[in-house]
């Protein structure tokens, strides 16, 4: 597997292991537990600034064009698909930032607004996941020669330490321990571990 396509893997493992803390929030509004108001908001940031912003960025920036170029196509074909529901999970998105934002002034309606948002959220995300994994990094190695994706990786590392800034990368997984421990939500990854696929 060429070094590109495990670096989006990777981050899709890290994409999961939030998206267990998510079903676990929703659980606990559930059953009328509360929780934290701080923590919705670092959960919707981490999807936001790096689900969105900084992986699918690297897909529509970086990875994409690429796949392009080597002859697979966009529209009526798997990118096309992948961008759709890219856009799909941004409007979703913010429709569980706008509850998140109620629910932390009080408003005791949103937590179902939130549950239902985030709920349609990871059951998208996961699906996309699998897409990705199951068929179009399939094609991407099977069109992408080793030297290409030398050259996306490190496309890759530039524009992340472009949007997310130097120490990005310690300060997520130290989130997501926090996250995952507070919320006994999965197997924390430890320092050097694949963790799930």
């Amino acid at each position: 597997m060429g070094v590109a396509i495990e670096q989006l893997k990777t981050e899709h493992r890290a994409i999961q292991r939030m998206l267990e803390v998510l079903d676990e929030v929703c659980r606990r509004l559930q059953t009328g537990e509360r929780a934290e108001p701080e923590h919705l908001g670092q959960i919707v940031g981490f999807f936001r600034e790096f689900a969105d912003g900084c992986h699918h960025g690297k897909e529509e920036e970086i990875f994409f064009p690429a796949l392009e170029q080597a002859g697979i196509p966009k529209e009526g074909g798997p990118i096309g698909v992948m961008l759709y529901e890219h856009d799909t999970m941004r409007e979703t998105m913010n429709g569980l930032a706008g509850a998140v934002e109620r629910h932390q002034t009080g408003d005791a309606a949103a937590a179902a607004d939130i549950i239902r948002h985030a709920t349609a959220y990871a059951a998208m995300l996961r699906s996309h996941i699998e897409k990705e994994h199951h068929a179009l990094f399939k094609m991407a190695e099977a069109h992408l020669s080793p030297e290409e994706e030398r050259e996306l990786a490190e496309q890759f590392e530039a524009l992340e330490a472009e949007k997310m800034g130097a120490g990005a990368d310690g300060a997520r997984r130290a989130l997501l321990e926090r996250m995952q421990t507070f919320y006994g939500a999965g197997e924390p990854e430890r320092e050097g571990g694949k963790g799930k696929q």
